[in-house]
């Protein structure tokens, strides 16, 4: 038998059920077209993911419930896979009723839903908060087209050391699909082949990956999806960080399933796979793997576009100061969302360089945006003399220095107000563990673009995207020039926190590996040293659950996939 699958790498709206279904119903519409036996869409497909506390809304639930009976009516002569969420009274211990709902799959055909698959294995780490909300599956089905036996999944259930694919492929499926809402991090889809082989060469089946693709809040998803033969071979890509409508044909015998089998057989009635002259046309076509830091740079933009757009903003304006984290953070904006919709302000003190001033303004220059100046030296003055009394006979610190950054992050909110433009905060990854920025100054704003980009990749990312141009977008001085703030005469970075290669693997051992004080020490680093950082990334927990939220580009990224309490008396080492 001959059978052609349609995949549906689409770019799902948390919440914005019309916006996902016109998606939906256009891959089904050109899945017919191209004679399609059966259409997949991503993990939750029809609500976005994640859509956290909406579940505990009944109105969602509902509208939910009939944007699936929306696209039933579509599928007359095709088979639909799709991802939903149900909702199932049952009743609790003590004969009460209760909703109880699950991250599910609808298998459509003939204008119904002939069986429904629920998640059965929860993700709770990291950005997951599953089993908040969900209650897992428990029935592993594997579904007859016509002698032809295939399994369905989602997500976590193919990582899973219990996987159902396991039992599926003892009891007859020769294929299996796993529909994903999977967020990117480095390198991903790497870690994901290598999962999908492993599983297809134990199964001997065919692995059907299908992931979603496009921004929503912190996270990036890559898509990319996968589809492996059963010896393990990729044999079809969806594109990366691009929505895609992609096919897959399979040639297969069918088979008897055998009989002891424990799992939910589901006979597929009616169906009669479609006359397919162009057979071969579909089959072997591969997207290649985006290399670092290629893939970074992509994420980070396509997760910029998708949050400002999302939002319904249609400008950005950003703090140009001179320095490479704003550059970096332009460049991102003015590739996401164009020139003509960003804005930059340089707003120079007594402190900023004539360098800084040219930098900025070349770079503003290079990439065709509106620069505007704005001195903030007079408000600053007028805020001292104000606090003059209250700060006599005191030294100036800090205090004067946070003043400054205070200042800019009001006039870039006063842009914003007035000209409905999304601030994009500016902070790297380095500075926001070590709380090397100002609350309510630089940490001003309604998105973060780098929040999760350490300092060394700043600078790499910045060159990969000169050499991509083949012209200097940013100028030399601001790659070459020691990092400051310029809060303060003659201050740089490193009068206050280690140089950047050192900081960036301590902040890597710390954060993302959880290491302690003693192990990074054994990594060859410094007693001293390591608790400084240690002590400042601790201290800072309170300035960055205040700030904006950022792309996840890491395996724990400041935020939801590291949750610290502020108030907290351990001391490690």
């Amino acid at each position: 038998m001959k059978l052609r699958i349609a995949f549906g790498q689409i770019n799902a709206f948390v919440g914005n059920f019309q916006h996902n279904f016109l998606k939906i119903k256009d891959c089904i519409l050109k899945a017919k077209e191209r004679s399609c036996d059966l259409v997949v869409f991503p993990e939750l497909a029809i609500t976005g993911y994640p859509p956290e506390d909406l579940l505990h809304k009944e109105g969602f639930i509902r509208e939910n419930m009939s944007y699936v009976k929306k696209i039933v009516s579509l599928c007359d002569n095709i088979i639909c896979l799709v991802g939903f969420v149900r909702s199932e009274t049952s009743r609790g211990m003590r004969g009460k009723e209760k909703d109880q709902l699950y991250n599910s799959a609808a298998l459509i055909h003939k204008k119904r839903i002939i069986d429904i698959y629920n998640k059965i294995h929860l993700p709770n780490y990291g950005v997951f908060d599953e089993k908040r909300y969900f209650a897992p599956g428990h029935i592993i089905p594997v579904y007859d087209l016509g002698g032809i036996f295939f399994g369905i999944s989602i997500c976590e259930d193919i990582w899973a050391e219990d996987t159902p694919l396991f039992e599926q492929s003892k009891n007859g499926s020769i294929i299996n699909i796993n529909i994903n809402a999977s967020p990117y991090y480095k390198e991903k889809a790497k870690d994901r082949l290598k999962r999908m082989k492993e599983i297809a060469l134990k199964t001997g089946t065919v692995i059907c990956y299908l992931n979603m693709v496009g921004g929503q809040d912190e996270v990036v998803y890559d898509g990319h999806s996968l589809i492996v033969d059963n010896k393990g071979q990729l044999v079809r890509t969806g594109k990366q960080f691009e929505e895609d409508l992609f096919f897959f044909d399979l040639e297969a015998k069918g088979k008897k399933l055998n009989r002891k089998s424990k799992v939910h057989l589901v006979k597929i009635k009616g169906f009669q796979p479609k006359e397919k002259k162009d057979f071969k046309k579909y089959s072997a076509q591969k997207t290649p793997f985006y290399e670092l830091p290629q893939e970074i740079y992509t994420a980070l933009t396509l997760g910029t576009r998708d949050y400002v757009d999302k939002n319904n903003f249609k400008k950005v304006v950003i703090g140009l100061s001179g320095g490479i984290d704003s550059a970096l953070t332009t460049l991102i904006a003015v590739d996401a969302l164009g020139k003509k919709n960003v804005t930059a302000l340089f707003m120079p003190s007594r402190f900023t360089s004539q360098e800084s001033r040219q930098d900025a303004e070349t770079l503003a220059r290079n990439l065709g945006i509106k620069l505007h100046t704005l001195p903030i030296d007079d408000i600053c003055s007028s805020y001292l003399r104000s606090l003059e009394q209250i700060f006599r006979d005191l030294p100036p610190d800090i205090t004067e220095e946070n003043i400054q950054a205070r200042i800019r992050g009001n006039i870039l909110m006063a842009f914003s107000n007035k000209f409905k433009a999304l601030v994009l905060a500016t902070g790297n990854k380095s500075e926001m563990s070590t709380g090397y920025t100002t609350l309510y100054g630089d940490l001003a704003g309604g998105f973060a673009v780098i929040k999760d980009v350490p300092k060394t990749l700043v600078y790499q990312l910045v060159h990969y995207r000169n050499k991509q141009s083949k012209t200097e977008l940013v100028p030399a001085r601001i790659i070459h020039k020691a990092p400051t703030a310029e809060l303060k005469k003659d201050q740089k970075d490193s009068d206050t926190l280690p140089p950047y290669p050192l900081l960036d693997k301590i902040l890597f051992l710390y954060i993302e590996k959880y290491l302690t004080l003693p192990e990074i020490m054994k990594k060859g680093f410094q007693r001293d040293m390591v608790k400084k950082v240690i002590g400042m990334v601790d201290r800072s927990e309170y300035k960055r659950r205040q700030s904006p939220p950022g792309i996840k580009i890491s395996k724990v990224a400041l935020g939801k996939d590291r949750r610290m309490p502020i108030t907290n008396g351990f001391a490690p080492g």
